[in-house]
């Protein structure tokens, strides 16, 4: 709402229109912004898509409430959405980016070495977007219950969510919190900064896959981490309506599209099955 309030300085949402809508779209796609340093304009088809869902979900709430006469999308067509960013990472470079966050001589401290695979691990046992990995509190890792608890405020969806803890991402976690007490830091976010006493931000944590991409030889970014946990969820029977979950979608269309990636190997035991002694 804040993004249609700027570049529509003199909205007025009674008279919400889809004409409305379209000059919003327009200047959302023609404004100049900085990105990396470089100017640029437009946005993916996708964050138009994002926006559209927001704002219908608003606006529905603002008829109910007899705020606004009618939904302005009701009368829109729904963009088609094409999601071509779904790679995901396979085995041998996940191995690869782990042994360079356990062998790298770089690292100063057990307290980096650690810090440092616990993130990763975060990255591949929750699927996490980037934001919610750097938002996570202290408060919110319950080891004793294997539960993680993702804040709504850096959620897309604005929604608190719980994920389970898998072992794997237990003892890395474990390992880390027990060295981040012997240092007795206070800071309440659960990943700190190399001096330990600020939250790690966003541009430490793009300095540290930078490192780990030099030191492991691979090319990869850190949402390829939650694409990597969708598909092999799938892979391992999980269904699309508890990733959803998982994943914090608010739509299961947007979940669903984790199905187009897996790959046909994984589909064959499936065919497999269908014999004539299985068929209904």
């Amino acid at each position: 709402m804040a993004q249609l309030c700027s570049l529509i300085p003199d909205l007025d949402v009674r008279y919400l229109s889809p004409a409305t809508m379209t000059e919003f779209f327009r200047r959302l796609m023609t404004r100049p912004r900085i990105v990396g340093g470089v100017e640029r304009n437009g946005v993916k088809p996708s964050t138009i898509a994002t926006y559209r869902s927001y704002l219908s979900q608003f606006f529905r709430w603002l008829e109910s409430r007899g705020e606004l006469a009618s939904n302005p999308f009701k009368t829109m067509p729904v963009p088609h959405v094409h999601f071509t960013d779904r790679k995901y990472l396979e085995r041998a470079t996940v191995e690869r980016i782990f042994s360079a966050l356990l062998l790298n001589t770089r690292w100063e401290s057990r307290f980096l070495r650690t810090r440092n695979l616990a993130i990763f691990a975060t990255l591949l046992y929750t699927g996490v977007r980037r934001g919610e990995l750097l938002g996570i509190h202290v408060t919110d890792v319950d080891l004793r219950r294997l539960e993680l608890s993702v804040r709504g405020e850096t959620s897309k969806s604005r929604l608190r969510r719980v994920v389970p803890i898998a072992s794997s991402l237990c003892h890395a976690l474990e390992d880390y919190l027990e060295e981040r007490g012997r240092l007795g830091l206070r800071c309440p976010s659960v990943f700190v900064s190399k001096g330990g006493d600020s939250p790690l931000t966003s541009s430490g944590l793009k300095h540290l896959t930078e490192e780990v991409k030099r030191v492991s030889g691979q090319r990869f970014h850190v949402h390829q981490f939650r694409h990597t946990f969708a598909v092999n969820f799938l892979n391992r029977g999980g269904d699309v309506a508890k990733l959803r979950q998982l994943m914090g979608h608010t739509d299961i269309r947007m979940t669903s599209l984790y199905l187009r990636c897996l790959p046909i190997s994984s589909l064959r035991p499936s065919i497999e099955n269908l014999t004539l002694d299985t068929l209904l």
